[in-house]
């Protein structure tokens, strides 16, 4: 009986760990965890940008089934059911109409259970489009029963919310400001051993994945706050860059986490800031965070459409300013480069002006997701005539075996191909190679074969167009 009571706690304590699927990248594994069993006296949804329509039940329904997916990860652990709040950071609607809060608020309504408090901040842009924003504030009230800056106690720790201002003319007022700073002040005065949770719909600039000042989705008004207390927690979205990136997990003077999103993905690659991949809109992503007795902080974030746990961390208290294990230079520090199998081989096939590739799937040597895959062809010269790139659907619960990329616009002749993986800090991969000879030339402006008369007056254009982005020096 005695053995059979062990497998019984082994077996619900790997339920527990991997929520309703595997956490593909577990990246606490040298941060506190080990050995320790997690008891939680806290858990609670975080998550953002829900962008209910007004023609389709999509989203709605996703909010359904995240609360349906999150009681049922809560209910499978032995120690602790409950499933204390859900928290929604903005951009709760797409276009701000009534329409759209109404049906936002029946869906909270119609899956939310009692002991789960709704939390939610209402944001400037999606949720401000149709009505001014002092009426937004007070109908997404009426509707939710939510104030829209929020100071709530659950369990013994602060929730602290933050919505755009009512005022058309400011983002955020320096009076939300100022409170801001109180509740926080008021808070850590009560325990400063505890994290104080602080959520609002923006980034806080150059912090997590999406708010840097290239890609744009982060906002300057609360790092001098935030900076005053070690004790916060930022839960933030607005860019939809996804959660398991590992630069949506940020500390520094406080910490902060991006939320990913509810409706679409969305990603920085290079010099494109606003990458959307082909199945942007079927994704889906949230956190469920616990804390236990000890102030440890475990995240584990969900795909939702796949039921699947994508990433974990488990974070050492971070009310406490020496509990910085995932600050941008650690985690550079401990990344590795991705690894291709011992002898693994890339296939390349000719195409008008360019080639198809396949490359096997590289493998993750440090924990961390491989986030890009880039090719290139180089001449008899050495020289790189032609590079692309493609993104892995590490952002989904995807197991890919095999990637695909294209080259094109490459003349006649013998080329090396080669494929590199590449980690989120930059970390390339050693790099298979394949050789190809390209027999026909394809468009010089597009790279593509034009065939039938369509194809040539195609053609004609693309070269003039060629012509001049060379002649000013565009490409």
């Amino acid at each position: 009986m005695k053995i059979f009571k062990k497998i019984t706690a082994l077996v619900l304590s790997l339920i527990i760990l991997t929520g309703a699927g595997i956490c593909a990248f577990a990246a606490d594994a040298d941060n506190g965890a080990a050995g320790e069993e997690f008891i939680p006296v806290l858990r609670f949804i975080a998550s953002s940008d829900t962008h209910i329509l007004s023609y389709s039940d999509k989203n709605d329904k996703r909010i359904g089934m995240m609360l349906d997916l999150a009681y049922e990860i809560s209910e499978a652990d032995p120690n602790y059911k409950a499933l204390d709040a859900l928290l929604i950071a903005g951009d709760l609607t797409n276009d701000g109409t009534k329409e759209e809060f109404d049906r936002f608020a029946a869906a909270v309504k119609g899956s939310i259970r009692e002991g789960t408090e709704f939390i939610g901040v209402v944001a400037k842009n999606h949720d401000g489009y149709e009505m001014r924003r002092s009426e937004l504030r007070d109908y997404y009230k009426k509707e939710t029963g939510n104030d829209a800056d929020f100071n709530v106690v659950i369990n013994g720790y602060h929730f602290i919310g933050l919505s755009a201002s009512s005022s058309d003319a400011a983002h955020y007022d320096a009076k939300q400001l100022s409170w801001l700073d109180e509740q926080i002040k008021q808070a850590v005065s009560e325990d400063p051993d505890k994290p104080v949770f602080v959520t609002h719909h923006e980034h806080n600039s150059n912090t997590v994945y999406g708010s840097s000042t290239f890609e744009g989705w982060g906002v300057p008004y609360f790092n001098p706050i935030l900076n005053k207390y070690p004790q916060v927690v930022d839960f933030s979205g607005h860019s939809h860059y996804p959660l398991n990136h590992p630069g949506s997990v940020w500390q520094g003077k406080f910490t902060a986490i991006g939320t990913g999103a509810i409706h679409y993905s969305e990603f920085t690659i290079d010099q494109v800031r606003t990458y959307h991949p082909e199945d942007s809109d079927d994704t889906a992503t949230f956190w469920i965070v616990e804390l236990d007795g000890s102030n440890r902080m475990r995240l584990r974030g969900y795909d939702l459409l796949a039921g699947e746990c994508l990433t974990e961390y488990i974070l050492d208290n971070p009310a406490d300013p020496a509990n910085r294990e995932y600050t941008p230079e650690k985690r550079k520090a401990a990344s590795k480069p991705p690894v291709f199998d011992e002898g693994a081989a890339i296939r390349a096939e000719a195409t008008p002006g360019g080639c198809k590739i396949t490359a096997p799937a590289a493998k993750s040597a440090d924990g961390m997701p491989v986030v890009l895959y880039r090719a290139s062809a180089a001449n008899s010269l050495g020289m790189t005539v032609s590079s692309t790139w493609t993104l892995p659907k590490y952002y989904i619960a995807a197991d890919q075996k095999e990637i695909e990329l294209e080259l094109k616009a490459l003349p006649k002749g013998d080329y090396k191909i080669s494929v590199v993986a590449e980690n989120a800090y930059g970390g390339d991969s050693e790099a298979p190679t394949a050789n190809v000879t390209v027999t026909e030339s394809g468009c010089p402006y597009c790279g593509e074969a034009h065939d039938g008369i369509a194809g040539k007056i195609t053609l004609i254009f693309h070269y003039i167009a060629y012509f001049f982005a060379h002649l000013f020096g565009k490409k």
